[in-house]
């Protein structure tokens, strides 16, 4: 059993890249919750909706995140009647959180609400928030404080960052099943997401640094930085913000606490034992590019993962 630690676009890419290489059942995703929000009466869930449909084969490759092939009709009506409509919800991407809301409306937990959308998409993975509690990712900027959406969405992460909170994040709790997969894993897997707003918010949930801190298993993470750049979005100002140098030495330190192996692109492997780096350095393809590119970079975690022979015995303390 691998469990994975994903959010973002790179997180998709990543778990479709593993679903490529190994049996749907093998994989348990944990998955952020911080970007959730509700917009036109609606629970949206960016992060678990993407894994599902990457995982259901549905994600859109044009944009990497929605529906593929997905209209927006309901957007342009309700913009014509003054609806807000910078974040963009596909016609058939609604469904889904139809269905949710109705069932966190009925008493629902988010669990139990994902693991029926899930079904009803034919995944047979299993799918999990991070918690059923809210967390929303807060971005301190120039502007004022926004949510995640609002600075990355409408603001197309322009305003400068001062610095990235979670809020609601002290008094949650891991979702049923979360500190499970953690412990009884064969290989956790930190995918090339955001550190802070995608793996940050996960981090921040009482709990699961320490079942990282304490499992067994191998701990594997894929940078989501080439040289001193962000693969895509915003990840190196967030990283600046809260006092990561953007780099793979910033990565690996804001998993220090329980990573052992890290992959990262070739050209930053010869500088790893200038950055002080205490886990394993493997250099690998992580851009994916295409399909090919996705189950290389799976296999190649899988890998790292296996030669790794400490934690099989000594947990980290």
């Amino acid at each position: 059993m691998i469990a994975v630690l994903t959010g973002g676009t790179g997180g998709a890419k990543f778990v479709q890249g593993l679903s490529h290489v190994l049996p749907p059942e093998a994989l348990v995703l944990i998955v952020n919750t911080g970007d959730d929000l509700v917009w036109w009466g609606l629970r949206v869930s960016p992060d678990l909706d993407s894994i599902a449909y990457a995982l259901a084969g549905m994600l859109s490759r044009e944009r990497g995140w929605g529906v593929d092939g997905d209209t927006f009709q309901c957007r342009d009506a309700m913009a014509l009647l003054g609806e807000p409509a910078w974040f963009q919800l596909g016609d058939r991407d609604i469904a889904t959180h139809l269905v949710r809301t109705r069932l966190l409306n009925e008493g629902h937990t988010l669990t139990e609400a994902t693991r029926q959308i899930v079904r009803g998409l034919e995944v047979r993975s299993t799918v999990l928030p991070m918690s059923d509690a809210k967390v929303e990712t807060r971005v301190l900027t120039d502007q004022g404080e926004l949510s995640f959406q609002e600075y990355f969405v409408r603001e197309r992460f322009r305003p400068s960052v001062e610095a990235v909170r979670f809020a609601g994040a002290e008094s949650a709790q891991p979702a049923p099943g979360v500190l499970e997969a953690i412990r009884s894993a064969d290989v956790v897997l930190i995918a090339p997401s955001n550190p802070i707003t995608s793996i940050g918010p996960i981090l921040a949930v009482p709990g699961i640094v320490d079942a990282l801190r304490e499992t067994a298993t191998p701990v594997v993470a894929v940078s989501p930085i080439v040289g001193n750049a962000a693969v895509s979005g915003p990840a190196g100002n967030l990283m600046r913000a809260q006092g990561l140098s953007v780099s793979i030495g910033g990565v690996a330190q804001a998993y220090h606490d329980f990573l052992d192996a890290l992959l990262v692109a070739p050209e930053d492997a010869a500088a790893a034992g200038e950055q002080e780096i205490e886990a394993r350095v493997h250099a690998a393809n992580i851009l994916m590019r295409g399909d090919e590119d996705k189950a290389a970079l799976a296999r190649e975690a899988l890998d790292a993962a296996r030669s790794i022979k400490r934690r099989a015995s000594v947990a980290r303390v």
